[in-house]
């Protein structure tokens, strides 16, 4: 099984920059769909971006253009870069690994604020 582990979260400022990593290891989760969910308080937890195997991301319309998903296969490594980050990006975002069986990591609080 994939264990995935967070890290690279924290406060930050409106219109700055954050960037999460999430660590795979057991299997092989470069074979696998990888991503980023959120979940804020009192909403239900959403899609932030994904990226499969064969290399296409998506992404939620509310982060378009301002984040961006890429691997590092030789770390085994997920990572979401964070640019221009709104108060409204505030929230615990969690790394998952489609093992098949999806595998979250422990999550990462992000908070956006002056």
């Amino acid at each position: 099984q994939v264990q995935l582990v967070e890290s690279g979260g924290g406060l930050v400022q409106p219109g700055g920059s954050l960037r999460l990593s999430c660590a795979a290891s057991g299997t092989t989760p470069n074979l696998y769909t990888m991503g980023w969910f959120r979940q804020a308080p009192g909403k239900q937890r959403e899609l932030v971006a994904a990226s499969t195997s064969s290399g296409s991301t998506g992404y939620a319309e509310s982060v378009k253009g301002r984040f961006t998903i890429s691997r590092d296969n030789a770390k085994n490594t997920v990572f979401l870069q964070m640019n221009s980050l709104k108060p409204e990006d505030t929230a615990v975002y969690y790394c998952y690994a489609d093992s098949p069986i999806r595998r979250w990591g422990q999550g990462t609080q992000v908070t956006v604020s002056s």
